[in-house]
């Protein structure tokens, strides 16, 4: 991999974290700064379960929904993969979730929910650094450590 191939992808790695910690943070102004703006393209993101979002309106007022009904969010990513060709950028990643919505009366905390979520962030490249041009987030169907029943008995 040559230098300037590295070093974006360096840049494609820091502006995807930023991403995760902006939300962890709950810092809507920073989520906004990351996410194209709507001359540099129509911008789309997926949450899992939810219909597919289009356009900075959209997608930003999704953000803010969920930041104002999520007490606590922390992100464990693994698996993270980047891929660069020339202003475009493709990152893979798995999504540990730890999150917890409103405190019950009394508590600091309120329960705390564990998901996986498979996601994919396309970026570009703009003269103010890499933007996110579309998210994607698929819930990860947990096993259940259970054998399926067999259908037919010996």
């Amino acid at each position: 991999m040559s230098d300037a191939a590295r070093t974006d992808v360096e840049a494609v790695e820091l502006a995807n974290t930023a991403f995760y910690e902006a939300m962890e943070r709950g810092d809507f102004e920073e989520i906004s700064e990351l996410w194209l703006d709507d001359s540099q393209g129509a911008i789309s993101c997926v949450h899992p379960g939810w219909p597919v979002l289009t356009g900075r309106g959209e997608v930003l007022r999704s953000y803010a929904l969920i930041m104002a009904n999520t007490d606590y969010i922390q992100f464990f990513l693994t698996d993270v993969k980047v891929s660069v060709a020339a202003d475009t950028a493709l990152v893979t990643c798995t999504e540990n979730i730890l999150s917890g919505g409103p405190a019950e009366e009394g508590a600091d905390l309120g329960p705390l929910v564990g998901q996986l979520v498979v996601a994919t962030n396309v970026f570009r490249r703009t003269p103010d650094g890499w933007r996110i041009w579309a998210h994607h987030g698929s819930p990860v169907l947990a096993e259940t450590g259970e054998e399926e029943p067999d259908d037919n008995p010996s």
